[in-house]
């Protein structure tokens, strides 16, 4: 995946708190374990748990007490200027993402569904962090807060990528975590994640909310290269064969059965998903990237999840 040397990157999509520091309760003081939350939760990897879902319950069970970190930009303001910044910076290519996605909705959301974008920032945290939907450290993985309409992300997370779940990473597979988490955000806006109902189970709302977000990160990497809708210049420019199929293996390796399989007690219980299956995972990715079309994202109309 590589950036478009001129263009220029807005780094007030961003909120950047990891020189402050949060002031969230870490996970396994309450008798949650990182790990367990890990394991459970990626949710939150690249399936970060929408509004009312895993996330915001176990988030909630942590408190809402702390306050959010104050941001320092004054670095990524000063580093990160341009897609040759983001070529060469992983913070730098994370706000490009950033921008990217947000660009494609704020054009697609009036145009697919009649209804209006508004930007949400990402906040990067390093270890803790306070949301509207209680407190996390890192262990919670990236996520979106309906609360306070905000995604959440420590950017060592990406190592976990490779470290926890053995899967090939790189700046296409950063940029489907994110895309995933802003699929979350259009879900909100659109009302589709208050609507959710069933928690668990393999034809559940919640893995069809999920399914969904996958599908809109589809839909964003198909259009990312083009220009916007006044003919400027994409932020990104070229996604290779490649780069799809790492993120589709990250999709497989994030399906319930192969976490519960693989980092869990080696049973598969489908009582208990919550973000579907591997196949399922790559099918609807698949799905938005082939089609280019939010329309086709229609995971809870769809009789057969794949």
């Amino acid at each position: 995946m590589k950036y478009n040397r001129k263009a220029r990157l807005d780094t007030s999509q961003v909120r950047d708190t990891r020189k402050v520091g949060g002031k969230g309760v870490a996970f396994g003081g309450g008798g949650v374990g990182v790990l367990g939350i890990l394991i459970y939760l990626v949710v939150s990897a690249v399936g970060g748990s929408g509004a009312g879902q895993a996330a915001s319950v176990v988030l909630g069970q942590l408190g809402q007490n702390g306050q959010p970190a104050t941001a320092d930009n004054s670095e990524i303001e000063q580093s990160c200027k341009t897609g040759e910044d983001a070529n060469t910076r992983l913070d730098c290519a994370i706000v490009a993402d950033i921008n990217s996605i947000q660009d494609f909705w704020s054009a697609e959301l009036p145009d697919a569904f009649h209804h209006d974008y508004a930007t949400a920032p990402t906040v990067w945290f390093s270890g803790q962090v306070s949301t509207g939907c209680g407190a996390a450290d890192s262990g919670a993985g990236p996520f979106y807060c309906p609360a306070d309409k905000q995604v959440y992300i420590d950017l060592s997370f990406y190592k976990t990528i490779e470290t926890e779940f053995h899967a090939t990473g790189g700046l296409f597979v950063d940029a489907y975590v994110l895309a995933h988490e802003y699929g979350h955000h259009v879900q909100d806006l659109l009302g589709t994640e208050a609507k959710v109902r069933t928690r668990e189970g393999p034809k559940s709302d919640s893995v069809r909310l999920e399914l969904q977000a996958d599908c809109f990160a589809g839909v964003w990497a198909k259009h990312a290269t083009e220009p916007g809708p006044n003919g400027e210049p994409a932020l990104v420019a070229s996604i290779s064969a490649q780069d799809f199929d790492n993120a589709v293996e990250v999709a497989r390796r994030i399906g319930d059965n192969w976490i519960q399989k693989n980092l869990g007690n080696g049973r598969v219980n489908p009582d208990t998903f919550t973000h579907g299956t591997s196949a399922q995972r790559q099918k609807w990715l698949t799905t938005g990237y082939q089609t280019g079309d939010p329309k086709a994202c229609d995971t809870f109309s769809a009789a057969d999840l794949g």
